[in-house]
């Protein structure tokens, strides 16, 4: 399949998430109790639902999306580029909105590419999207369709070959398949503290388009291709 897939038709997606709320004393008590039941059997037994808030970004039904970065190839001059656009604030709804009305624009059959997408960038849109009374565009929906028909690339999967319980981070990948990433930037367990702490958005949302370009190069690798250089990566507003 990889042969012969079109990159035109390939949308590279990556999204980052914080907690609803800046601590966990700010969260209405009825969801501090379910937060705990949620997370009792993912905590250490020393350690409180408290002290484990920070992880809520990771939990849809407790974080909130405040990114959508989104990369499109296109080809020119005998060489692909790589435009990319991101989608964010603190709005998480009118993200959400923007991105919907951004897939309308699109081919029903575009095909989405994350790493580790079909586990958290998906599924978490889709969750968001519900909760925020956003219909799911149908480029997520997956609901009745066999699985070749789901139009969903996973840059970890493809790494996977078939097994089920190997995990390798979008760096690790990068690092092994000999692709440059930036080494002056942020990782995904700093992003609530730099959103609520230093109230630096700006500073995410380059971690998230940067996580675009690497899964974007991760995927030509897989295709057999050369990787995009960087005067051929332009972000647009």
């Amino acid at each position: 399949m990889l042969k012969s897939l079109d990159l035109s038709q390939v949308m590279v997606i990556d999204i980052e998430t914080v907690p609803q709320y800046a601590s966990f004393n700010d969260v209405p008590p009825h969801l501090q109790e379910l937060w705990e039941l949620k997370t009792h059997f993912q905590r250490s037994s020393d350690q409180s639902a408290e002290e484990f808030y920070e992880k809520a970004g990771i939990l849809a039904e407790f974080g909130k999306i405040i990114c959508i970065s989104l990369g499109i190839f296109s080809y020119q001059d005998k060489a692909y580029s790589l435009r990319i656009k991101s989608i964010y604030g603190d709005d998480e709804k009118e993200i959400l909105e923007q991105f919907a009305m951004l897939l309308e624009k699109q081919v029903p059959t575009l095909m989405f590419c994350a790493h580790n997408g079909k586990e958290f960038d998906y599924p978490y849109l889709c969750r968001r999207l519900l909760i925020n009374g956003i219909e799911i565009p149908s480029q997520l929906q997956i609901s009745g369709k066999k699985p070749w028909e789901v139009n969903h690339l996973d840059t970890m999967e493809l790494w996977k070959f078939g097994d089920y319980k190997h995990y390798t981070s979008l760096n690790l990948l990068a690092a092994i398949l000999n692709i440059p990433t930036p080494k002056d930037d942020i990782d995904g367990s700093q992003v609530r503290q730099v959103y609520y702490e230093e109230q630096n958005l700006d500073r995410i949302v380059t971690y998230c388009q940067k996580d675009v370009v690497t899964t974007a190069q991760v995927l030509l690798k897989f295709k057999g291709m050369d990787i995009i250089s960087a005067e051929n990566i332009t972000i647009v507003a």
